[in-house]
């Protein structure tokens, strides 16, 4: 049995006009989001809908994608714009880049 899951995949994910490229070659896989707004778009709460209240237990989603990921024996590359934002899979927590942070930053001055 192996022990991690393996895998060959080239997608390409049309969503509202926006083309979301996914590949993945053995235990590496890529998300490539074309830009900021795209992921911004993709996170958000939809208009109308209220937000739920975090519990403060609550578990940390991008901790459990890591974990995920970790158990499945791979690596999660996210990127956007073909920068990395956020690997999950290499470590005990995801690694948050400092593009992840500039981009986060620089969306909340443009008011997207």
């Amino acid at each position: 049995m192996a022990n991690a899951l393996e895998i060959e995949a080239r997608l390409v994910i049309s969503h509202d006009g926006d083309d979301i490229q996914v590949a993945a070659s053995g235990t590496y896989l890529i998300v490539n989001i074309p830009s900021q707004r795209v992921l911004d778009k993709l996170t958000s709460t939809p208009k109308g809908a209220p937000k739920k209240p975090k519990a403060a237990n609550a578990p940390d989603p991008l901790q459990q994608l890591n974990d995920l990921a970790r158990r499945l024996g791979l690596v999660l590359d996210l990127r956007v714009a073909g920068k990395t934002y956020v690997t999950f899979g290499v470590g005990r927590s995801p690694k948050i880049t400092l593009n992840a942070v500039l981009g986060k930053l620089g969306s909340f001055f443009r008011g997207e």
